[in-house]
């Protein structure tokens, strides 16, 4: 037999090529233990350096634990360092190796070297084995007096960690009570600054078991403390003023006096070299000011120069976080830095991000004396080779004319981007055009003389297109070909793959019916025929509501689907003032940077694993009634599982018969609510009032569909499901990872439903009983999350839901996986159903 061919490739240097070259370095390192040879240092260093450099690339070397522990016998603190790292390595994985260092790390605390004595304690602390916390008190309890300030600030660290290894034995030691003292009386900052961070852990954390823990954090932001922090804090590095600044935003001053004190002592840290000094002060001013609003109001101008110099100094990160924080404060005082609106132009070397955020602060600082200014700039970057900042500028100008600022020159700058041969823009600027148009009617015959010589066919984007149906619908009086361009979209239905644009064509052909019916007759009825057999469920319920509401009473249509226009005043905002307010109140943190409070990334409903039912054990989910399912936790590794409410409504499309998207009708709410009960009535019998099957035949005619006077509505699935259906939580977990989304939809929850959720275990046997059942259940108010399984009856198939209930919009955002892709929307309408139900018997 041949001998196996050797690797081409050459072992690496940093690699032993096998087992022999560890078991060398063993004996290189037992000769060299106890030389005191010239040199000997150096060659320990080399040896060292192999040790460390195998331990990196994981390559086990825990054999050489005891010579290199008899290697650290020196005074070489290179030596010392590569030494206590591969100590901490192996220490944690085997504790048992542990024991072996205790020694000579309890000999180096006592070591004539400051810095030796610093390391070994760190290194000493860091072994975090439960079983050798004895033997840390004694060194913890020296370091802590050590002179030398190094050695104590390790020492104050370590007592955190000793705390985190054993609670008890800290507090029996009395360290809180020692670290209290140094931090009032040490010399050194570094000092005192680990030991309020330190003390603000442990009391926290004891604070909810012992009421002397919760008085000693309350002490901490008692008058003295804060003043003898504040007096010494130009001595304390960045890190420690931001510590303790923070402390100080929780203080509550007494007066007035105690507001302005504090301020004078921190006024020269708004002209900090580092902006997380800067900020933190910053902070601190706002927070005391609250309640003061003349004073509020200077301290806005007081901080604006600070900021807006961070902004042109320092990297791109720091700009956009410095530059999230002053969109923050603009939206509150927009005013206060409308004169600085230059300050916001983007620079053509600045990343996406920081131009994107600059764009939104030229439009919150934009007001009667300096819109023409902005507008010309933004105008500029329409054509920048970013299109995502190009796109972002053209709706910049837009928002801008929605505050009513110089509206006469930016509708014409607007039609202007309509006549750039950029399809991008043109995009754009239809979409603007339309919003433009519901608030300033008075401009209609302007746009639409610009607009009615665009193509339908060079606009391809869903929202351009459903912008420039609509406003084909709205004005189709004023546009001579109005009716022939639906027709033509209506002729290339099957081609349209956005719900959103089909479902704003069904709109615009009734309302083009209503003001030219003799031109819109045929592709109406096409329209409406299309819509009914369309697989997405919005458009088919639109379809066939137009389609029975014209069989009623044609009057009645029109005064629905074309009542009389009223301009809109105001666009809704996408965040209410109470987050906006939330989010002023976290000012420095993460939450500036997301743009939403921090419970909405840390709260633990969206992190922690989901508990069983706590009324499982009463529910029939086995094969007998008496088989209890025992409390236990399920571990959500699924992206799928954990997406909350906001996510989930990103991920609907128009791939699937969820509710992808619903236009408004635009008609006011009296024509609406005028004619609901007509239009219910019609709807459940269109024979009512009147019209009998027979007159109905004249509208079918007209539209020339060749239904029958009462089409048969498709009879609701007999899908049957297992009333005694069991899956186990390993098994849910593993076919909700494999699975793929079969649907994925918006369900209304009604009153009586988000009443009776005050107790979510109603919501468990209510779905029980249609043979639904929870195998999860999670959440506070006002999200719950359900997890339901369900199988059909005599099959093995099962369908996974997952179900979330926003209690304050009563809607449920519902995931449905199945082992049967061809049934799942049959489930989903049983589920649908039975959800409705809840509350209401």
């Amino acid at each position: 037999m041949a001998p196996p061919a050797q690797s081409q490739r050459s072992p690496s240097p940093s690699q032993p090529s096998g087992k022999s070259e560890v078991s060398d370095l063993k004996l290189q390192l037992r000769q060299l233990a106890g030389s005191r040879a010239p040199g000997v240092d150096d060659s320990k260093r080399e040896l060292f350096k192999k040790v460390i450099s195998y331990m990196t690339i994981g390559i086990d070397v825990s054999s050489l634990f005891g010579e290199m522990v008899m290697c650290s016998a020196t005074s070489d603190i290179v030596l010392k360092k590569m030494c206590y790292l591969y100590v901490g390595n192996y220490a944690k994985v085997n504790p048992d190796l542990a024991l072996l260092t205790i020694n000579f790390l309890q000999r180096d605390c006592r070591d004539e070297d400051p810095m030796i004595r610093g390391l070994a304690l760190r290194s000493l602390c860091s072994l975090r084995v439960a079983n050798l916390v004895e033997y840390l008190v004694g060194p913890l309890g020296s370091g802590l007096k050590d002179s030398n300030s190094y050695v104590r600030m390790v020492a104050v660290m370590g007592v955190l960690k000793l705390y985190h290894i054993s609670a008890s034995t800290c507090i029996d030691a009395d360290f809180p009570s020692i670290l209290k003292h140094l931090m009032l009386h040490d010399s050194d900052t570094q000092v005192v600054a680990n030991c309020l961070s330190a003390l603000q852990e442990i009391w926290s954390a004891e604070a909810s078991t012992s009421e002397e823990a919760s008085r000693e954090r309350e002490a901490l932001i008692s008058k003295p403390v804060i003043y003898y922090l504040l007096n010494r804090i130009k001595e304390f590095s960045e890190w420690a003023q931001c510590l303790v600044l923070e402390l100080v935003t929780k203080y509550v001053p007494s007066d007035s006096s105690e507001i302005f004190d504090i301020m004078n002592l921190l006024e020269d840290r708004l002209q900090h070299a580092n902006g997380a000094v800067v900020l933190a002060t910053i902070r601190v001013f706002l927070q005391l000011t609250l309640s003061m609003t003349d004073v509020h109001q200077q301290v806005y101008e007081r901080i604006k120069a600070p900021l807006l110099t961070l902004v042109s100094s320092g990297s791109p990160e720091q700009s956009y976080a410095v530059l999230s924080h002053l969109h923050l404060l603009v939206m509150r005082a927009p005013y206060v830095f409308s004169s600085d609106y230059k300050h916001f132009y983007c620079q053509y070397n600045e990343p996406s991000y920081v131009k994107r955020l600059k764009l939104e602060m030229l439009t919150a600082v934009a007001n009667e004396s300096n819109t023409y200014e902005i507008v010309t700039e933004l105008c500029e970057y329409a054509a920048n080779v970013d299109i995502p900042i190009a796109r972002e500028s053209i709706r910049a100008v837009g928002k801008i004319a929605l505050q009513q600022y110089d509206v006469n020159a930016i509708v014409d700058r607007l039609l202007q981007f309509l006549e750039m041969e950029k399809d991008y823009v043109t995009a754009e600027a239809l979409v603007l055009v339309k919003d433009l148009l519901r608030k300033y009617p008075q401009w209609s015959h302007d746009c639409i003389a610009v607009v009615g010589n665009i193509s339908s066919k060079n606009v391809q984007e869903p929202k351009a297109k459903a912008a420039l149906i609509w406003m084909l619908g709205e004005y189709s009086q004023d546009m001579q070909d109005a009716p022939y361009v639906l027709e033509s979209l209506v002729e290339n239905w099957d081609e349209e793959h956005s719900a959103e644009v089909r479902l704003h064509l069904l709109t615009a052909v009734m309302r083009c019916f209503f003001k030219r019916p003799p031109e819109t007759q045929s592709a109406l009825g096409a329209a409406l025929a299309a819509g009914i057999a369309d697989f997405h469920q919005d458009v088919h319920d639109r379809a066939l509501f137009y389609y029975r509401i014209l069989r009623y009473n044609v009057s009645v249509a029109e005064r629905v689907v074309n009542p009389p226009k009223q301009a809109v005043s105001v666009f809704a905002d996408t965040q209410s003032s109470e987050i906006k307010d939330r989010i002023f109140d976290e000012f420095n943190s993460l939450s500036v940077l997301y743009q939403k409070p921090s419970y909405m990334f840390t709260d633990k409903e969206h992190r922690v694993p989901l508990e069983f039912a706590d009324e499982l054990g009463n529910l029939s989910i086995g094969e007998a009634a008496n088989n209890v399912v025992p409390t236990q936790m399920v571990e959500e590794n699924d992206k799928d599982l954990l997406l909350t409410t906001s996510e989930k409504e990103e991920t609907k499309g128009s791939r699937n018969n969820g509710s992808a998207y619903t236009v408004p009708y635009d008609g006011s709410s009296t024509s609406v609510f005028a004619s609901q009960a007509q239009v219910e009535s019609a709807v459940s019998n269109p024979t009512l009032a009147g019209h009998s099957p027979q007159a109905s035949f004249a509208i079918d005619d007209l539209l020339g569909l060749g239904i029958p006077a009462t089409p048969a509505v498709p009879s609701p699935p007999q899908l049957k499901l297992n009333t005694k259906a069991a899956l186990d939580p390993s098994t849910f977990q593993q076919k909700w990872r494999q699975l793929p989304v079969a649907l994925s939809q918006e369900i209304s929850v009604n009153p009586q439903g988000v009443a009776a959720l005050t107790a979510p275990q109603a919501l468990l046997r209510h779905m029980q009983s249609h043979s639904i059942h929870c195998i999860a259940s999670g959440g506070q108010s006002p999200n719950f999350k359900f997890l339901f399984f369900a199988q059909k009856f005599e099959e093995s198939s099962n369908y996974l839901v997952e179900c979330v209930i926003n209690t304050s919009s009563a809607k449920a955002q519902v995931k449905i996986k199945a082992d049967d892709q061809n049934t799942s929307q049959d489930f989903s309408t049983l589920f649908e159903s039975a959800l409705s139900k809840f509350g209401t018997s």
